[in-house]
């Protein structure tokens, strides 16, 4: 049995939060969620990794910018395709990878700990990839799909910890600074 990794932050490194979900579009509450999610990650002190594309992806990034504490370079999206220019226009730092679905193996091994919103088969696959790489994960229980679902749940017995369940994006956040030692480190003033 393995526990989630706590890799100690080094060289004044932020803590890198990856948000994974539907790339589809997404409702108006979950648009909400995320921007708040998205605003909140950024004002605790943790850089975005996302797939940078649209739905779940674009509503962090957006709410990412909306941080008073934001700096260029804090929204990050690892694109499927190599058109730098499908990113979303919130992503600061663009990764156009060309490797379609493998890329999501980049979004969770990038992260210190992971959030999930919902979601549909990319996003499991996502959940397994972070799972199995022993990156804490968070599923936002508020929104309908795979994250609420595997919140509170093991995806099996090789790690002895489990999705944690957050029923909003401040605890999300909460529980992801609780996951991740060392994470925040001096905001701008």
């Amino acid at each position: 049995m393995v526990r989630a990794m706590t890799t100690p932050r080094r060289h004044g490194r932020r803590a890198v939060l990856a948000v994974i979900g539907n790339g589809t579009p997404i409702d108006a509450d979950t648009e909400q969620l995320c921007l708040e999610l998205g605003r909140r990650a950024v004002d605790a002190g943790f850089r975005i990794a996302c797939g940078g594309l649209g739905g779940v992806m674009a509503a962090v990034a957006r709410g990412a910018r909306g941080s008073e504490h934001r700096r260029e370079g804090d929204v990050v999206g690892i694109l499927p395709g190599y058109d730098g220019n499908a990113a979303n226009p919130d992503v600061d730092v663009v990764v156009p990878t060309g490797l379609g679905w493998a890329r999501n193996v980049l979004v969770a091994a990038m992260a210190d700990v992971v959030v999930a919103v919902g979601g549909g088969s990319g996003t499991l696959c996502e959940l397994s990839y972070a799972w199995q790489l022993g990156k804490p994960i968070i599923g936002l229980s508020a929104v309908e799909g795979w994250s609420r679902k595997l919140a509170g749940t093991r995806l099996d017995e090789r790690r002895t910890d489990q999705i944690w369940p957050a029923p909003s994006p401040e605890l999300a956040v909460a529980k992801a600074l609780e996951l991740v030692p060392g994470a925040v480190v001096s905001l701008p003033r």
